[in-house]
Formats: structure tokens, sequence, C-alpha cells
């Protein structure tokens, strides 16, 4: 890591950002081409808690992406061991400090206000390729043994969205992690992807973010997080934010919980070892230092949360490197398998957050009219057209949305055939969702019945996106003989899905509007207040619950045993409330 000039510059360059900003960097307008120059953009919800979030120095609680903070463990008046006396075991001492039970307590009080945000996004199609990415670096560090069996057992191990334009992503306690629209928009291969979140889950394996908080002897870890949750509340009051702020309390603790330098090491380390083993190109973490250190050199307005908060230097770049052997300095010869399947989906994926990172209409406009370049290799093509197809999507032109996908559709008949099942599958999928917007169920049926046969088995019926949007489009169907059976099968394989996730707030929230058709309002009952739940808002699950209760005192036999499953969830809930007010005290 650098030297102490580099240190003070990086301090220096995080000071004047915070001065001259007074907001967490959060913004990558992206044009056509990756590392364009970027724009002033709107601040959404997300980027304004995210924001305030930082600069109350809660660092702690939300680790950035590569995570060298402008405040060493030196600059708190403590000096930083060694890399030679730390690793390879620098987050050990952290499980006597704060358990892992306790870190996922902490992270699952946080997660219940961040996902009440609107702009945490529930994108089934991207969010199904962020899981991909996430679970196969899971498992690669589950078989390194990264993880021990009392961390596995204790964490939450869940990825999640955030609807903004900055090059982010970050590790909460309890191991949940939050990836930002606009990484999955600028990186180009999905090595690139993989190495930011291997990064990140090493800071949870290492035990990081635990040890972090544990050197902050004189606030408790439910201090933080409450603290933590006053700021989240104040960000939609910016004065009320600001007063918090510049309160001295919040810097004062910044100071303390930034990530050492030591800690950068060993994520980066390990974080390379997860992301070979997992079977990815071990060349895409240097790759992704070296595009967003070109991207700083094009546009420093702040826009890479990464560089700001962890300075990407010129060893650390060099250590990404040497880690490649004989070979790492010819990164052109490493850059992974563009004729693979896993490639294409990546492509789609980034395009298709290209246009959610940001869907004002003055930002789809820009994106709905893109032509794919002469001479562009086909997958370039049909990225392209994907990109406007989904931008004319949220703009309200289906029809023209429809002609882009069959352009897309026929500039895949050039790619290898992998590449094609996974195309057809992303295509027909965005095609589905088209034909709902357009009042057409009855098409998105009989599309989605198709797929199958169009992907060479690739798309299945129980994928969560092919699921959801088959029940959305059963409950869509006129008033037609068949109607009531296809509600009734679209409420089975949701049923499902919610027992293999019962954290899945939009398969519950689905199924609650299938068992109201049905004519099984106790069920729709307990199926809304399980989508509140999951959603972080315990009263409203709550309320929802003493409600059907009073309604349904006289239950028939079949009532009985759904009231009998609503009574423990309902006592469920009520204790973890009772638990989180004791916790704010």
């Amino acid at each position: 890591m650098p030297g102490d000039g580099l240190a003070m510059g990086a301090e220096r360059a995080e000071a004047k950002h915070t001065s001259h900003n007074q907001t967490l960097p959060q913004a990558l307008p992206l044009t056509r081409m990756p590392f364009a120059s970027a724009q002033p953009h709107h601040q959404t919800a997300s980027s304004r808690w995210a924001r305030h979030w930082r600069l109350a120095g809660l660092v702690a609680l939300a680790w950035p992406l590569g995570l060298s903070g402008p405040l060493s463990a030196r600059a708190q008046g403590v000096e930083a061991p060694s890399s030679s006396s730390v690793l390879p075991a620098l987050g050990d001492a952290a499980a006597q400090d704060l358990s892992p039970a306790a870190e996922r307590r902490l992270g699952d009080r946080i997660m219940r206000s961040i996902l009440r945000d609107p702009d945490v996004v529930d994108d089934p199609l991207v969010l199904e390729y962020v899981k991909d990415v996430w679970t196969s670096l899971l498992q690669s560090a589950r078989q390194r043994g990264d993880i021990s069996p009392e961390l596995d057992a204790s964490h939450a191990w869940v990825p999640f969205l955030v609807r903004d334009r900055s090059v982010n992503a970050f590790a909460l306690p309890g191991g949940y992690i939050g990836v930002h629209f606009g990484l999955l928009a600028m990186t180009t291969t999905p090595d690139e992807l993989a190495s930011v979140l291997a990064h990140e889950l090493s800071h949870v394996t290492q035990r990081h973010i635990a040890r972090m908080i544990a050197q902050q002897s004189r606030t408790s870890w439910v201090g933080l997080a409450s603290l933590l949750l006053g700021i989240l509340a104040a960000s939609r009051n910016p004065a009320a934010a600001q007063a918090m702020i510049y309160g001295g309390q919040a810097v004062s603790i910044q100071g303390q919980l930034n990530f050492s330098r030591d800690m950068e090491r060993e994520a980066d380390r390990v974080g390379f070892g997860v992301l070979s083993d997992a079977g990815y190109e071990p060349a895409g973490m240097a790759l992704m230092f070296e595009h967003l250190q070109q991207a700083s050199r094009l546009n420093d307005d702040g826009s890479f949360p990464y560089l700001r908060t962890h300075p990407l230097t010129t060893e650390r770049i060099g250590e990404a490197r040497a880690r490649l052997g004989p070979s790492g300095w010819d990164l052109a010869a490493q850059a992974g398998h563009p004729e693979s399947a896993r490639w294409a989906w990546h492509v789609l994926m980034a395009a298709r957050s290209r246009v959610l990172m940001d869907t004002r209409s003055e930002s789809l406009q820009g994106l709905v009219s893109l032509e794919p370049r002469k001479g562009d290799a086909a997958l370039s093509t049909v990225a392209t057209r994907y990109t406007s197809a989904v931008a004319l999507q949220r703009s309200g032109a289906p029809a023209r949305a429809q002609a882009a996908l069959q352009q897309a559709r026929a500039a895949a008949k050039a790619l290898p055939v992998a590449q094609q099942n996974v195309v057809n599958r992303v295509l027909g999928l965005s095609e589905a969702e088209g034909l709902l917007d357009a009042r057409k169920p009855q098409e998105a049926l009989a599309l989605l019945k198709q797929l199958p046969l169009l992907t060479a088995g690739l798309s299945k019926p129980g994928q969560r996106p092919e699921l959801l949007l088959t029940a959305q489009a059963a409950l869509a169907l006129p008033e037609v003989a068949g109607q009531a059976g296809a509600w009734q099968d679209a409420a089975s394989r949701l049923q499902t899905q919610v027992s293999n996730q019962p954290q899945d707030a939009a398969a519950w929230a689905t199924l609650g509007h299938l068992w109201q058709q049905l004519n099984q309002p106790l069920r729709a009952v307990r199926a809304e207040a399980e989508s509140v739940a999951a959603l972080g808002d315990l009263p409203g699950a709550i309320d929802r619950l003493q409600g059907a209760q009073k309604r349904f005192r006289q239950p028939n036999a079949a009532d009985v045993i759904e009231l009998s499953v609503m009574d423990s969830r309902l006592k469920a809930w009520q204790r973890q409330q009772h638990e989180d007010m004791r916790d704010e005290r």
C-alpha cells in the first residue's frame, strides 16, 4: 500500500471531496463506451442515504469496494500492524470481540431499514445474474476453507441491487452485499464484476467488519446500528442530515472504523484466490483496478466511490499483476472467454443495468435511439439493440421496443450456439415484460411457454424470472374459461418458491394477489404480510395479521391451520420489533 506521502495525498483528496460535495460520491453517467466522461446527474433517494451514511463515518457498516479508507489506523493514534505480522489470519481476532451471530443481528437490523428505500430494486433478471456470480464465489470460499461453519450458518450471504449510477458495491454486517447498477453497467466482463464481489466477500469472511466495529470500544454494535438508522431517517431531511454530519461524533467514528491497509491487502489477496478457484479469469481483478484508475483520470468528478474510499495506488495494481505470474503484464491476452455463455449473459445484464440505473425520461432519451457502430461484433450489436429495447419499454413505446428486440434476435444468429441460448432467453423474458406492459397477457403466457424450446431447455418454468412473469400474466388474464386454473397453477408454483426462499418479497406479494383472486382472503392477507415483513416493515406486517385475527374470529376448518401459522409469525415479528425498540434505547 502507499507510503506516507501517498497516504497523506489520499487523505487530502478525500477531505477535499467531502468539503466540496458534502455527499458520498455516487454518480457514473455512462455514454456508449465505458469510462467516458460523466455529466452531473440527478441524486436519487438511495444516493442520498448512501451519501449521508458515508459522511456520518459509518464506513464500518457499509464497506464500499476496494476499501482502503483515507484515515488509517495510524491516523487514529494506533500503529497499524505490518502485513508480515498480521497476514494471513488478520480477521481471526475479531471473533473474540463480536460474534458472527451478533454481527448478523446487526446486519438484519440495518437491512430492515435499507429495504424500505424505493431505490433498492428487485429486478429479477439482473438479480438472478448477480446471484449466480455471487453463489459461485461463495462456493469457492467454502471449498477453500475461508468460511468457518459458524460463520456460514450465521450469515445471510445475500446480494441486493441499488438503483444508482455510481460504480460501487458494499458489504454490510451479516453477509449482505449491495451492488449498484452503475457497477454492473461499467464492467465489460464477468471476471471484472466477480473480482469486485470476491473482494467484498473476503472482507466478510475475514471478519474485517467485525474487527473494525470491535475496535470502537466505547460504542456498542447496537449503538452503531442506531446511529446508522438515525442517519437513514435524516436523509429524507437534508437539513437535519447535515446537522448530524457536522456534529463531531460521526466524524470521530469515521476515523476509528475505516478499513486498515493491511485489511485491504488481505481482501485483495484472499479475493484473488476466491476468484481464481471459482473459475474466473484472475486477470479480472487487475483489469478492474486499471479500468477504474483510467476512469478517474478521465473524469475526477467524484463518481467513483471505489477510488475515493480505497485509493488505487501503483503498488496495489502492481500486486494484482504480480499474482498473475510472468504473464501478468500482458492482460490483453487474458481477457477471459468472450465466446462463453456467461460472457453473453454479463454483456446483456450490463446493458440492462445501464437503463435501470437511471430511469428518468431525460436519461432514457439518450438510450432509446442507440445504433450499433459499423464493424461491431455480433454480441456488441445485440447489446446495443437490447439497451435500446429496454429503454423504449421504460419510455412507454412498446411497438418500437418490440422492433428493437427483433433486431437483437436477428443479430444473435451470428453468435455461438451457447450464447444464442442465453440471448434468446433474456430477449424472450424482456419481450414478455413488454407484452405485459402492453396489456397482452395471453401473448406473454404463450411466449413464456415457448421459451424452453427456443433456448434448448435453458429457460425453465421454475426459474424466478419465468415464475414471476408467468404469475403476473395469469393475474392479468381477462375473464375467460380456465382462468382459475392458471391462477391456481401459478399460486402452487409460487408457494414452492416462498417455501424455499421465505424472504422473497415479490413472490409473496404476487402470491397474495393470486390468493385474493382465488377467494382465499386469509391466505392473501398472510402473503401480503410476509411480503411487507420481507421488505423490513415489521409494524405493517403485524398490523395486517392482527387485523386478520379480528376479522376471522370464527374460522372454518380450512382457515384454522392458516390462523395458527399466522399466530406463530405474528409472535416472531412482535419479538423482533421489541428487540429493535430495545436496541434503539
